[in-house]
C-alpha cells in the first residue's frame, strides 16, 4: 500500500488483494486443490474470499463465512496503522510486542475476548465437519492465536505467518494438534 489507511468494513481494515496477493492466492490454491478439502471458510473481509476464490472455483465449493475468524480488532490502529507504528518504533508498538497483547493498543479487542472468539469459531467449524478437511482462509493474528492455544505456547509464538502460507491444525475431540506452521513451499519461486 502507499501509506494511506485501508478502507474499513465494520471497523476492520478491508483492503483488496494486490496483484502479488492475487498471484499468491493462485499458488496456494493450486497446492491445496489435491488436499481433499471438503469445506472452505472465509472471514467477513474481502481479501479472504479473494484468496479462496481459485480453490472454491476448482473444487466447486461455495465458501462459508465465519465471522469469528476475522482478524483481531486493532482499535485506533485499524486500517494499516499498526504497520506504520511498528515501522516507526512507536512506544506502544514496542509494548504490544514485549507484552504479547494486542489490547495495549487504544481501543483494541481485549486479549481474552479475542482468544475466546477464535476458539469458538474453530470449535464451530470442527463440530460442523467431523472427520472432514476444512480450509480456513483467515488472518495472521488468528493463525497465531489458534496455534498458541493448540500448543500452549506464549501468545505471540506463532505470530508472523506469511501471506498465503499454510498452517495445519488437527482437531480431535477436545485436543488441538499443531501439524504445520507457515509452509510457503508453493511460494518459493513466485518472487
Amino acid at each position: 500500500m502507499d501509506g494511506s489507511p485501508f478502507p474499513l468494513v465494520d471497523g476492520h481494515g478491508d483492503p483488496p488483494l494486490s496483484p502479488q496477493g492475487e498471484e499468491q492466492a493462485r499458488l496456494v490454491c493450486a497446492r491445496l486443490v489435491a488436499a481433499g478439502i471438503d469445506t472452505i471458510y472465509v472471514t467477513t473481509v474481502r481479501r479472504t474470499a479473494q484468496t479462496a476464490a481459485p480453490l472454491a472455483g476448482q473444487l466447486g465449493l461455495d465458501p462459508q463465512v465465519e465471522a469469528g475468524l476475522r482478524e483481531v480488532y486493532l482499535g485506533e490502529w485499524e486500517g494499516g496503522v499498526l504497520r506504520k507504528m511498528v515501522a516507526d518504533a512507536d512506544p506502544i508498538s514496542q509494548r504490544v510486542l514485549a507484552e504479547e497483547r494486542w489490547d495495549v493498543i487504544p481501543g483494541a479487542e481485549p486479549a481474552a475476548a479475542f482468544a475466546d472468539r477464535v476458539r469458538a469459531a474453530i470449535e464451530r467449524m470442527a463440530a460442523g465437519h467431523p472427520g472432514q478437511r476444512v480450509a480456513a482462509f483467515t488472518h495472521g493474528g488468528v493463525i497465531g492465536e489458534a496455534l498458541a492455544q493448540a500448543s500452549g505456547s506464549r501468545p505471540f509464538a506463532f505470530l508472523g505467518a506469511d501471506n498465503a502460507s499454510i498452517s495445519r491444525l488437527v482437531i480431535s475431540g477436545d485436543r488441538w494438534i499443531v501439524r504445520g506452521f507457515n509452509d510457503t513451499a508453493h511460494l518459493d519461486n513466485s518472487d
